[in-house]
Parts: C-alpha cells; structure tokens; sequence
C-alpha cells in the first residue's frame, strides 16, 4: 500500500515535470526518438542504454525532459521517489540551481527526512563529477556509456562539445 507521502510526492512529481516541461523547456526542441529506437542504437552506447533505462522501467520518453533520465543512466541512480530527490541534490552539486530543483529538494528532504545521508551522498557526488548538467546529451547517444561515465567522474577530463 502506498503512503500517503508518496502519493503526494508523485501527484507533485507528475503534475510538475508535465508544467515544467511546458514552462520552463518551451524553446528546448524534443529529441524525437521514441523509446524503441534507443534500444536500436549498438550496445554499450547511452542510445542503448537509455532505451535499456525506458525498457526495465516502463517509462516512456518525456518530450524535452530526455537529458533528465540520461542523468539516471549516467549517474547510475534509481527511480524510486527518494531516487529522484537524491538526483535534485545531485545536480545540485554538479551547479544546477532552478526553482524546480529547489522546491524538490525542501518537499523531497521534508517528507524523506530518512533519507538525508543518502541525499547528501548525492550532493557530493554530484560535485566530484565534471558539470554534466548542462550538457545536450542527443548529440552523445552513439558514444559508449562507459567512456561517458569515465569523462564525467574524472575531473581532470575537460568536455568539449
């Protein structure tokens, strides 16, 4: 049975990611690729791991929010409610600041205060990493997932695109 916290976290999630979309990405192109044609890209690549990603999870692609479930598979983090505040606080780190992020962040911590260790693990996650935020990540979907990783989680790599 779900909690009543986490009806309200996802009634928040939802409702929200659909507004922000609209809002606050209107002039973000969607990518256009559904999610069985990630699963076409070779193996190995975030193409294929991203569709790999909608796959085990039976999500579809959220036109103009793909970059947020690249940083799932990137990041290796979950999908579960307090998954998704710890990826807030993770992109936190990495230098992302938006009203959304933070609002996520106060009600995420606020109704999942058990999971404040976890959270601040992501923070400093995020800030180890190469900023990766604010990336466009349909131009990478061919390159390997594992060289991705390496270049983010490396510091002393410079990214340039």
């Amino acid at each position: 049975m779900k909690t009543i916290r986490l009806r309200l976290m996802m009634a928040l999630y939802d409702g929200s990611s659909r507004l922000y979309a609209q809002l606050f990405k209107r002039h973000k192109k969607p990518w256009g690729i559904g999610k069985i044609a990630f699963l076409a890209y070779p193996p190995g690549t975030l193409g294929a791991a991203l569709g790999d990603f909608y796959a085990h999870n039976g999500f579809d692609v959220m036109p103009k929010l793909e970059n947020h479930d690249v940083f799932h598979v990137l990041t290796e983090t979950g999908t579960a409610i307090q998954d998704e505040v710890a990826m807030q606080y993770l992109l936190l780190g990495n230098g992302k600041i938006s009203l959304y992020l933070l609002a996520m962040i106060v009600i995420g911590t606020s109704l999942y205060p058990e999971y404040f260790r976890y959270f601040v693990q992501s923070f400093r996650k995020g800030r180890a990493c190469q900023p990766f935020h604010g990336l466009e990540f349909s131009y990478l979907l061919e390159h390997p997932l594992s060289l991705l990783q390496g270049m983010l989680i490396a510091k002393t790599v410079t990214i340039h695109l």
